[in-house]
This record gives structure tokens, sequence and C-alpha cells, in this order.
């Protein structure tokens, strides 16, 4: 890799932001750099340079570990000083990870901050605003000013300065429960009311202002020899939300396409471990009007699950093990087991699901199991009062640790300053049929 690389002008156009794709990097290596800043226009004086750094994927047999969770700035409660900002990330630094991955919402862009809000017990919350943050986002500008907000804090700021990140979304980079088609008729916030034509705003936005470098939000991400992240999608091609009882299973929240690239990647895939970063709980009931996965009764799968069971039963036909699913949304922490013997369907191998998060939002749950895959929560930490704010902890994050010797994956559930609440090691086994309780 080259000592210098080619400028990047940055311009109105995306907001002032860029990005530059590195080749040639040196696979489980360190790899620092600067950047500074001047003016296009003319040779001037170059701005304060600023320095990071990046550990790379191995090509071989070595422990990675990495971090997850999401819902950043939600309920009304955004940066406060008073309590140390958004200090979950030091936390979160604190265990040096690979990587970071972020499980959506990553903004409210439906969640205009009060300058204070008066809690329960007579504090006072008080957070910092911004002009855009002091409304709902409806223009690219009010979008891209979501993000901008978030930089604001000194934690995160250290924390990217340090951590790759990992992005995909869920609908609050949006709007809450929001789907393709949707149109607003009970929302006198918006003037907008094409969701379509939000998203599409929300979307560039999101692109901008977030390490993705591809076009779509699924992919797979190798993470050396032991991990396959594989990102999912489960806002951009999802049918309408509703009752979600037909029996079609060409619908659902994935879509075909997408489907069918998860299927074709997760039997491509050598790695030990395949993580399947979802945005929404697989078997959580989340009584938002047809929001979830779950359907929330028992016996076989109904709507959106039918993908699900499609997906599970591949895994099980092909002989594919390792299948770790990590989710955040709920705003409360969980450790969920499915198994074949509890469920309503039986051709499936066993698998866990970890819950994290909130980063800095109201607490809530914990939330009923749909019964039809059969899961047991075998851990939760939640907040007994719906709402409550991050002054009252209950603000989690997650740790998984592949140990580069005995391929074992360690995942960890844990709280506002890094305390270990949970923990959980999965031997590593070869196939699906053979993966471990």
């Amino acid at each position: 890799m080259r000592d210098h690389l080619a400028p990047r002008t940055l311009t109105r156009a995306t907001d002032f932001t860029g990005k530059l794709r590195l080749g040639g990097l040196p696979a489980g290596r360190e790899v620092f750099y600067r950047v500074t800043l001047e003016d296009a226009s003319f040779a001037g004086p170059r701005s304060t340079p600023l320095v990071g750094s990046f550990r790379t994927a191995p090509d071989d047999r070595r422990d990675v570990s990495f971090v997850w969770s999401g819902d950043l700035g939600g309920q009304g409660f955004g940066i406060n000083p008073a309590v140390g900002g958004y200090r979950i990330f030091a936390a979160m630094g604190a265990l040096e990870p690979d990587f970071f991955l972020c499980s959506g919402d990553l903004v409210y862009a439906d969640d205009p901050l009060p300058r204070q809000i008066g809690l329960a017990d007579g504090r006072v919350w008080h957070n910092e605003v911004t002009e855009a943050k002091e409304k709902v986002a409806e223009t690219l500008d009010e979008f891209r000013g979501q993000y901008a907000y978030n930089w604001h804090d000194g934690h995160l700021r250290e924390f990217a300065r340090r951590v790759p990140s990992i992005v995909q979304w869920d609908d609050h980079e949006v709007r809450d429960n929001w789907y393709p088609g949707q149109v607003l008729t009970d929302d006198d916030r918006y003037s907008e009311r094409a969701v379509d034509v939000l998203a599409a705003r929300g979307r560039r936005a999101f692109a901008e202002w977030t390490p993705i470098g591809t076009p779509r939000v699924y992919r797979r991400i190798p993470r050396g020899p032991l991990l396959d992240v594989f990102v999912l999608d489960l806002r951009t091609y999802r049918d309408p939300n509703g009752p979600g009882r037909y029996a079609d299973p060409a619908r659902g929240l994935l879509g075909a396409e997408q489907r069918t690239w998860l299927k074709r990647e997760l039997a491509a895939s050598t790695a030990t471990w395949k993580v399947l970063a979802i945005d929404l709980p697989l078997g959580l009931v989340l009584n938002d009007d047809g929001e979830a996965i779950a359907q929330g009764e028992p016996g076989a799968p109904l709507g959106r699950e039918l993908e699900f069971a499609e997906i599970l039963r591949f895994a099980l036909a092909s002989d594919i093990g390792g299948l770790v699913f990590l989710t955040a949304d709920v705003h409360y922490a969980a450790a969920h087991h499915y198994d074949p013997t509890r469920a309503a369907i039986g051709d499936f191998a066993p698998f866990w699901e970890f819950v994290a998060g909130p980063l800095n939002a109201g607490s809530f749950g914990p939330n009923a199991l749909d019964p039809t895959f059969g899961p047991e929560a075998v851990f939760t930490a939640a907040s007994q009062r719906p709402g409550a704010s991050p002054a009252d902890g209950h603000q989690y994050f997650g740790h998984v640790a592949v140990d580069g010797a005995t391929e074992a994956m360690t995942v960890s559930l844990r709280d506002l300053d890094g305390r270990v609440l949970f923990a959980k090691t999965l031997a590593a086994v070869s196939g699906a049929s053979r993966t471990a309780p």
C-alpha cells in the first residue's frame, strides 16, 4: 500500500463526506492512517491531522473479536454531557474489538430531541440539540443532520478512530416501522407523506455518513477463516406491515433475491461461524402492527416466519453449521436458544440468538416469545419501567470472541460500563446436524 493516496475532494453534493477504498492491505495487521484537510481552491494551510488505526481481517486461524449493539439517541434521549454522553462507546472500545457491528437504528430521524426531559424520579435529562434534531427529518439535509449530530459525542469519535464499523439499518433511519409504498395518513409532523420519498433521502444520508461500500445493505463480510458476517436488510424489500397470516412463502421481509443470495452465500461459506446480523429478533413478539418476524401464535410458521423457516431448513439440508443470530431493536439484552424439540417444526438444527441494546435510548422489555421455532429465554436483562432513561442504566452491548486455537465462540452480554452480565461459550463443530447446544 502506498504511503500517500490520491486526494479526495469533498463537496456539498455529498455533505462534505467522502470515502477511499483501500487495497493491498496486509492481513491480520494493525494499519495506521492519517488524514488532513485543505482548501481545494488554493494551496493553503492544512488541518490538524486526524490519526487512527484499524485491524484488518486475518488470513489464518487467530483470535477474532467484535462488539455489537444498536438504537442510538431514541425516545428523546440524545447526548447528555452531564451523564458522560454516549459513554457506552468507551466501554466497547476498552475491549479493543476488531470491529463494531451496528444492528440498526443508528439514528432516530423521526424522534426530535427536546432540550430537557423530566424523569420519573424528579431528575431532569438535558440534551445537546442541533437544528436538525428539533424536528422529524424530511429533507435530505435534515436526514444528513441526524448523522452529523451523533459525531458531536467525543466517545463516539474516539471509538470510530480505532474501531471500524459494519452497519445495517432498521426503521428509525427513516421512520418508525416504515415499509415500501407506505403513505402517512396519521402523522401531522410530516408534510412529505410518501414514505418512499423519505426512504430515498434517508438511504442517501445513510450511505454518505456510514462506512458502507456497496449499493446494497445486505452483504457477506469475511473476517478470516473462522468468521463470516452476513448483514441482512429487513427493510428495503419487505411486504406491507399487517396481520401476516398469508401462506405465500415468496412474501416476507427479505425478498426473493436476498433470500436466494443468502442461501447461496451460506452454502459457499467455509467459515467456522456464520453470524446472521438481523435488525429484528427472530422469535420476539413486538406488538407493532405487523412489524415483526414473529406472529405471536403457536403452530406452523405463518407470514414472515415462512421465509426464515425456509432458510433454517436449507441450512439443515445442506449441512451448514455454525449459525448464530445477532440483533438489537427491542432495547434490552437477552440470550435465546432455539431447539426443534420445542418447536412447531422439526427440520432445523438448534441455534442461538443474542440480543443487545440500546446504546443510548429508552429501555424496554422483556417481550413475549413466539413458540414457533422453539425459543427459550436463557437470560434476560431489562428495565422494570418502560421508557427509562439511559441515566438509569439498562443500556447494553454484546461482545463476541472467537478463539483461534479452539475455534470456540464466546458471546457475552454487557452493561453500560462493560460488566459481563451473561456469557455463553459455543463449541466449534462442523455441520448443521451437530450444532452445539
